[in-house]
């Protein structure tokens, strides 16, 4: 590995999303109701769908999640106490109405445990987290993936926590502390573009650890540089959906 080969792959890659070239325009959590930023329900929004956000295509997740939100019947599952007065058999309707769960019995599981949490620990407002742990990356995913890592189904993990953070700094007003802490989220398609730059090797690539590791090399790289490793998180990601673009140094010119 050739750090400054890499670094300087990460500048001509980083310009090239800044300028459109990577596409992208709409991102996936763009489709959503436009809620005032920092209302509870904004931060509902963009919290309990995210839970669900694994091995589907992210687009349309969100496209759905939007759809459930603007139907007067399915709304009240973005409300956790409202869930929680309702059936089970209920719940399960309205979010597999417009497919929000595909897996419609562990997800509406999954779903109503997060609204349990966030009725036990917060009265309902999942703001109160980001109060508690004073807007700091590593309290508030130390809170999630270690003290109370079960009451966080699928939330807590590795991808997804970092991932949710990022789009709550994204789609709403907080300001985190040590903002530089907040990693990529190391989903299928950081992975891919990570290992075309050559930052991970093709046994690291199959991994059962390959998350970390990945984590842990962006890290490293831009340690000492300009960047904080969520700077490089969505044109990575870009990157590996559309197919490699092939490139072009001359942006930097």
């Amino acid at each position: 590995m050739n750090k400054l080969e890499i670094l300087k792959k990460v500048d001509i890659l980083y310009a090239m999303w800044k300028k459109g070239s990577l596409g992208g325009e709409f991102m996936p959590e763009d489709e959503n109701p436009n809620l005032e930023p920092s209302s509870v329900e904004n931060y509902l929004y963009f919290t309990l769908p995210m839970a669900l956000n694994y091995q589907r295509n992210s687009y349309t997740l969100w496209e759905n999640a939007n759809r459930t939100y603007n139907d007067d019947e399915t709304r009240f599952v973005f409300d956790p106490k409202e869930c929680l007065k309702r059936s089970f058999d209920e719940v399960q309707s309205a979010l597999t109405k417009y497919k929000v769960a595909l897996q419609k019995q562990k997800q509406t599981e999954i779903w109503l445990t997060l609204c349990n949490t966030f009725v036990e620990l917060f009265n309902g407002d999942i703001r109160k987290l980001f109060d508690i742990c004073g807007n700091d990356v590593d309290k508030i995913r130390d809170f999630i993936q270690n003290k109370n890592k079960k009451k966080f189904p699928y939330l807590s993990g590795t991808k997804l926590c970092n991932y949710w953070l990022y789009v709550i700094w994204q789609y709403t007003e907080v300001e985190y502390i040590n903002i530089e802490n907040l990693t990529v989220a190391p989903d299928t398609h950081v992975i891919k573009s990570t290992h075309r730059l050559g930052l991970i090797s093709d046994e690291e690539l199959d991994s059962s650890n390959v998350q970390n590791i990945v984590i842990e090399r962006w890290n490293e790289l831009f340690r000492g540089t300009k960047y904080k490793p969520i700077d490089i998180h969505t044109a990575l990601w870009l990157w590996s959906r559309n197919g490699f673009i092939e490139l072009d140094e001359s942006i930097l010119d």
